[in-house]
């Protein structure tokens, strides 16, 4: 017979002596009942910039010093040649809708309240790609192809999050930041 890999941990109040209790991220509240913080992402040096920038109602991604390759997720090493060499620049926040998929089943507790929910890869107009959230529209308006822009959600003093919402079509050519 088939069991899933673990043994799984009931909620046990904070009762039951054990190693899991001493862990940060503990779900046993001692309540009895579970209490589950949304997934964040870590800050570290090499993404420090990008959530500055973000918390600051910027986006700013790192382009290669040596041939001018955007580089999201930041990265030490270029994609293309392979430069240790890197810039910050602010980038419009302007794109197109890549891909997208409506979640209606919560691959994580803390997203359980939010039921159906959208996952979207956004092109920006300078090139890379970015996966986030579509807001400000009901998730049957999400089309690919469809004009975003950048909007920022304060989430905690440390992450802001960057989320796009819709546009009205607007020139490609006159988003792009220098």
């Amino acid at each position: 017979m088939w069991s899933p890999a673990g043994p799984r941990r009931p909620d046990c109040g904070g009762k039951q002596p054990g190693r899991h209790h001493d862990h940060p991220r503990n779900p046993c509240s001692g309540t009895g009942e579970m209490t589950v913080e949304r997934p964040l992402p870590e800050i570290g040096d090499q993404n420090r910039r990008f959530w500055e920038s973000a918390r600051n109602g910027r986006l700013e991604l790192q382009r290669c010093k040596n041939c001018g390759q955007w580089r999201y997720p930041p990265a030490r090493h270029c994609y293309g040649c392979l430069s240790e060499e890197a810039e910050w620049a602010l980038v419009s926040g302007r794109g197109t809708v890549y891909s997208f998929v409506v979640f209606h089943q919560a691959f994580h507790p803390a997203f359980k309240e939010q039921v159906p929910y959208n996952v979207a890869v956004v092109e920006l107009v300078e090139g890379p790609r970015l996966v986030s959230n579509i807001v400000d529209c009901r998730n049957e308006e999400i089309y690919v192809g469809m004009p975003v822009e950048a909007v920022y959600e304060p989430v905690t003093d440390e992450v802001t999050l960057v989320k796009f919402r819709p546009v009205e079509v607007w020139e490609r050519a006159d988003a792009v930041v220098d």
